[in-house]
């Protein structure tokens, strides 16, 4: 798919208006102040104040700005133009000096010549890369030595499943990209949109073995029976914050998480 990157800025460019509208990004509580990071990630970042962060595929900002709330140094990247211009709204309108860049992933170690304290990417990302070990070389490229690499992801076994989660319908490994057109989003089912988009499956030996391959190890791995996001079909709040998808309860990762160290 040598035009995934078009069809897909594409496809989140359409996104940017109605996520800003929409409750799952919850703009104007995050104006006044509300933090859009969870327990998962906060727990591997702990104490970040006076570090840089480079945050990968950061959408329209919110945890990059939540993590210069903490007090970090932050540069957000992501694929859309018009998520960028809308992340540098909000960061103008909470008053942080968040920076951010209009890049992908592959193609930042281009445009941007800094080296971090920590490189961070958080749920839903890297089902729009192709090539993780490309990925991984970014990561590393861009961690200083002893650098941190955090990162929540959606679990692989998720993406097995037809969306109504009745019967495993793709691959858990990296066959072949995945290439559909979906109605609405995941933040808003009701969004007059239709967009293309193609993504990857990727294992977490892909994720995992990517990593250690470009000099990351690995320091903390974690799997959690539950999501932060009602971003699925049929899910239920059991305890607030944290969602499951009714018909499989407690039986499944929704996601995990890992902190590696830059050799």
């Amino acid at each position: 798919m040598e035009n995934y990157l078009e069809i897909n800025k594409n496809s989140w460019n359409a996104k940017v208006d109605p996520h800003l509208k929409s409750d799952f990004y919850f703009v104007n509580e995050f104006l006044e102040g509300r933090s859009s990071l969870n327990s998962i990630e906060l727990e591997l970042l702990g104490e970040i104040k006076g570090k840089n962060i480079l945050h990968l595929q950061c959408h329209f900002g919110q945890d990059s700005i939540s993590l210069s709330r903490l007090g970090a140094e932050v540069i957000g990247a992501d694929l859309s133009d018009k998520a960028i211009e809308a992340a540098q709204g909000l960061t103008d309108k909470c008053g942080t000096s968040t920076k951010f860049i209009c890049s992908d992933v592959y193609s930042l170690p281009d445009i941007l010549d800094q080296k971090f304290d920590i490189v961070y990417t958080s749920y839903g990302t890297i089902g729009w890369l192709p090539d993780l070990n490309k990925w991984a070389g970014v990561i590393s490229h861009f961690l200083k030595p002893g650098g941190q690499f955090i990162m929540a992801e959606f679990h692989p076994a998720v993406w097995m499943f037809d969306d109504d989660f009745t019967k495993i319908a793709y691959s858990y490994f990296n066959k072949k990209p995945i290439v559909e057109t979906y109605e609405g989003t995941y933040a808003d089912k009701a969004a007059d949109i239709v967009q293309e988009y193609v993504m990857w499956n990727h294992s977490l030996a892909e994720v995992l073995q990517n990593l250690i391959d470009n000099n990351i190890v690995l320091e903390v791995f974690q799997e959690f029976d539950w999501s932060p996001y009602p971003c699925f079909s049929h899910v239920e709040e059991f305890e607030k914050g944290k969602w499951r998808i009714s018909k499989l309860g407690n039986k499944m990762p929704l996601v995990y998480s890992l902190k590696g160290t830059k050799k």
